[in-house]
């Protein structure tokens, strides 16, 4: 082999390592931006669709309505960035402690918010106008999908978060530990207070609690 071919050779190389880099860097991006979408199209929604109360009526509602493609997209394009997140965290830390069960978890995450975005929940709660004033007789299919999407949603990432706490914690990184635990604990505590005048409102809490913890793991995701 001549030297030039030797040259085009290496120079091949770097840039198909530089090119993976690239789209793994975007690939992480996208999960660290799945949170923030999420709470700020919702919050959105909250604020501004006459007659919607958070108070008593969880954020799956708004997917119901004239304008429930909002959170329906919402829901799917997160779940989508998710997805690209975990994708990226297993490229990343491939090999490390956590690099297998990690991402996949979060994978999880992200599946069960494109289900629960493809499918909707009942009419309920008063919402949208028209709907029982609590929970309805009976289950529609697409309903109960609906619901183990947001089981697969809410589940997967409390247990990620203990698979990188143990990480963590081996890895001598005790303070990202203790977050990634208390993030745990903090969710399913919230979710299981046993009150459910409250539960809309815990159940938007447990989101900006799992998403600003996937926004952290994806913006630092080694865990060298």
């Amino acid at each position: 082999m001549t030297t030039t071919a030797k040259v085009t050779r290496a120079g091949s190389a770097v840039a198909g390592v530089d090119s993976r880099r690239t789209t793994t860097r975007a690939l992480l991006a996208g999960g660290a931006a799945a949170g923030p979408l999420f709470v700020v199209v919702a919050a959105a929604q909250v604020l501004t669709r006459d007659g919607f109360d958070l108070s008593r009526q969880p954020l799956s509602l708004l997917a119901l309505g004239d304008l429930g493609w909002i959170q329906t997209a919402n829901f799917v394009l997160t779940g989508l960035l998710a997805l690209a997140g975990a994708v990226g965290l297993r490229r990343t830390l491939r090999g490390e402690p956590g690099g297998t069960w990690g991402p996949a978890l979060i994978a999880v995450h992200g599946l069960g918010l494109v289900i629960a975005g493809v499918l909707v929940s009942d009419p309920s709660m008063g919402w949208p106008a028209g709907a029982p004033e609590g929970a309805p007789d009976t289950m529609s299919w697409h309903a109960a999908g609906h619901g183990v999407g947001a089981g697969l949603a809410f589940g997967s990432l409390p247990i990620a978060c203990l698979v990188f706490a143990r990480t963590w914690w081996r890895a001598g990184q005790r303070g990202r530990a203790a977050y990634s635990l208390g993030s745990a604990v903090a969710v399913v505590a919230i979710l299981a207070w046993p009150d459910q005048g409250t539960l809309s409102i815990r159940m938007a809490l447990a989101c900006l609690v799992t998403f600003g913890w996937l926004t952290a793991l994806c913006a630092r995701p080694s865990t060298r």
